[in-house]
């Protein structure tokens, strides 16, 4: 912040909001979570966001505050007129982040929908001490917020020169020779997403110094991978298992089970030694149960009810092991006979189905993630091609850091660097709470860079001359921002749960990538392509939306 503004106060204002902020934010879920469960994880994201966007915003609004003041004499006129553009960003950004959150509340699992209504109330505090508090606060300091410079403050230039400006112009010169690199260079990030294994985290995802993964460790080495969490085959009867046609079932399934290579232990209500007959299984049964009701403890009971029976199968590997899926699938398939329904329960079970009902949800809340976007954007630029290409940027960032994701936590580099034992996949909540967080913040950037270049799109009507000095007059204010929230959300790599490491890890890159190589490339490049197609709007659409939706600028 020293280094964008120059400025001790200018510099401290950002950071009090966004302390303010965090603290409103700690104080309302507390209330919350009085009324309703919330992850413990809702902690850590809370204040990652909360910080980052509350200084984020601070930071967009004071710097166009101490802009206006280079314009005027009055301060209340330089308060109105920043409330006004930057203010006015400040409410669209936030509501781009607001859809993204919002779209983990659609999901089944508690664990998504409390980050989504913990998300929820973070860019609305955020906002709301971006366009109250603030102000405020800017309107006691006056002129003093350049006080206790550390350097002279930069100058706006109106012209579209310095190095932004340069930039843009260097890019739109050439925007094929910048296009096709710059693409292909975030693909190629994004390249390892295509060997994804997505699954769901078992005691290894722990520290190592941890009581209850040191008991994990010893359980796997000492009694074997399958011992942690055995297959659970639950049966159950309209009628009763004890009826011999069940009873012959219950034995075919234990059979199959027991000499299947894969399984090293079978449990269950009745025996599988080999040439069995009907009779005898039920005889066997039948004894255990004579013996059980006279009060010798046959151990049947607890493997069988009048209705239901379970039979636990040990397998040779740890629940997330492909062939434990694998052999899950085959479990599942398999006709049991008699009048008995098979349940599969379990780690590999759960495991399957939660990974599996998460991205059940996951294509909707995209959909309705994008469909949202898309309008406020259109609402915001009056124009169908920016919101569309507004999205397709923000996808290649948040691509860009699911293939990091792959890279570090799935394949294990930089393990030792980031100390962690890596998974060996990708924890399941990841790439959606990701999605959801970054596809918003992303936005921001978008939002503040384009509502600059409209303005100047709508004084000039020089599509690029607009560019270059929409970028120069953003880019070093967007290019602070994601370096706050770049530097506030790496600040978690050095957390222990791998989840919030990599949850770090991945928003630092995306933002980082978003702001340098998108913003400063893609953008002045596409547009450029574009050009007066940037800005296109059919006559209808041009009749139904109004000109200008609270103010007259923008940011």
């Amino acid at each position: 912040l020293l280094l964008v503004f120059g400025s001790v106060v200018a510099a401290i204002v950002p950071l009090a909001v966004g302390g303010a902020s965090v603290a409103s934010v700690l104080l309302v879920l507390f209330l919350v979570a009085r009324q309703t469960d919330l992850s413990i994880f809702v902690l850590n994201l809370a204040t990652m966001l909360g910080l980052g966007l509350a200084v984020d915003y601070s930071l967009f609004v004071t710097s166009r505050f101490r802009e206006e003041l280079r314009r005027t004499e009055s301060v209340a006129m330089a308060i109105e007129r920043t409330v006004a553009t930057a203010g006015r960003a400040v409410f669209f950004s936030g509501l781009t982040v607001l859809i993204g959150l919002m779209g983990l509340i659609f999901f089944s699992f508690m664990f998504l929908r409390s980050v989504g209504v913990s998300g929820v109330i973070v860019v609305f505090l955020s906002v709301l001490a971006a366009l109250t508090l603030l102000p405020a606060v800017l309107s006691i300091l006056g002129r003093r917020i350049d006080r206790w410079a550390i350097r002279k403050a930069v100058q706006e230039d109106r012209d579209g020169h310095g190095f932004w400006a340069v930039l843009a112009r260097w890019v739109m010169a050439r925007p094929i020779l910048v296009l096709i690199p710059t693409l292909l260079f975030l693909l190629i990030l994004g390249l390892p997403f295509s060997r994804a294994v997505i699954s769901s985290p078992d005691a290894t995802i722990l520290p190592r110094d941890l009581p209850s993964r040191q008991g994990f460790d010893i359980l796997v080495d000492e009694y074997g991978a399958g011992e942690i969490s055995p297959f659970l085959l639950v049966v159950q009867s309209p009628t009763s298992v004890f009826a011999e046609e069940n009873l012959s079932a219950l034995y075919d399934l234990s059979r199959l089970l027991a000499t299947d290579p894969r399984i090293r232990l079978v449990q269950g209500p009745v025996p599988y030694a080999a040439g069995l007959r009907p009779d005898q299984i039920a005889s066997f049964v039948g004894a255990r149960q004579r013996l059980e009701r006279s009060g010798i403890e046959t151990g049947l009971s607890r493997f069988a009810s009048e209705r239901a029976a379970v039979i636990i199968a040990y397998t040779n590997y740890l629940p997330n092991d492909d062939r434990n899926k694998a052999l899950l699938d085959e479990i599942r398939a398999h006709p049991v006979g008699g009048d008995l329904e098979l349940l599969v329960d379990g780690g590999t079970a759960e495991i399957v189905d939660v990974v599996s009902l998460m991205y059940r949800d996951f294509p909707r809340a995209v959909a309705l993630i994008l469909v949202a976007t898309y309008v406020v954007l259109l609402m915001l630029f009056r124009s169908v091609i920016l919101p569309l290409k507004a999205i397709v940027m923000n996808s290649l960032s948040i691509l860009a850091s699911y293939g990091a994701l792959v890279w570090v936590f799935q394949e294990g580099h930089l393990s030792d660097l980031l100390d962690f034992t890596p998974l060996g996949f990708v924890e399941a909540s990841l790439p959606i709470i990701m999605f959801c967080v970054l596809f918003g913040l992303s936005m921001d950037y978008e939002v503040f860079l384009l509502s600059r270049v409209r303005e100047e799109w709508d004084r000039t009507g020089d599509n690029t001359l607009s560019v270059a000095t929409g970028l120069q007059r953003s880019g070093r204010i967007v290019t602070g921002a994601a370096l706050i929230v770049v530097v506030v959300t790496a600040s978690f790599v050095t957390a222990d749960i791998i989840l919030i490491k990599a949850l770090g890890l991945g928003i630092a890159l995306a933002v980082f990538l978003d702001a340098t190589v998108v913003r400063a490339l893609l953008v002045p490049a596409t547009m450029r392509l574009l050009g007066s197609w940037n800005w296109w709007l059919p006559a209808p659409l041009r009749r139904l939306l109004p000109a200008r939706l609270f103010g007259e600028e923008s940011t």
